[in-house]
């Protein structure tokens, strides 16, 4: 039985097969780097083409791509507060530049992208949008060059 990944055999995780699919079981799911959150590119920002953009600052920023539709789910150590920086403030007047509603936002009923507010917002939404077999586990080569 293999693993769901990039780079070969992963040692730091196990695997269960259901329904013929091989699942990524983290030792410490939604903890430490492994913490998840959920990401959502709101119709707005979709037709005003930012979608590329978002997912660029996200993976810049060391954050892992686990599963994708139009929604993300990146994870990594403290993504849910650092997620919430990255965005900005709800209402984009409030926002910093440099935070995505900062740069592409002026009102808050178009405010381009949804991040979870919390851990436990993060499991309930992404357990809305993704069935486990639809989340990836691999292990990024630049790990080491991140987290110590």
């Amino acid at each position: 039985m293999g693993f769901i990944g990039l780079g070969g055999e992963h040692t730091s995780a196990r695997v269960h097969r259901v329904a013929d699919v091989d699942l990524c079981v983290l030792p410490s799911p939604y903890t430490g780097v492994n913490e998840r959150t959920f990401l959502a590119i709101k119709p707005d920002g979709v037709q005003r083409h930012l979608v590329g953009e978002i997912i660029k600052r996200f993976e810049r920023k060391g954050f892992k791509l686990v599963a994708m539709k139009l929604m993300q789910v990146w994870q990594g150590l403290d993504v849910v507060k650092t997620a919430r920086m990255m965005i900005g403030e709800t209402n984009p007047a409030d926002s910093k530049p440099g935070t995505i509603r900062g740069d592409f936002c002026i009102d808050v009923g178009k405010n381009v992208v949804h991040g979870s507010d919390s851990v436990e917002s993060a499991q309930r939404e992404i357990g809305l949008w993704f069935r486990k077999d639809e989340m990836t586990c691999w292990e990024d080569s630049t790990d080491h060059w991140i987290y110590e």
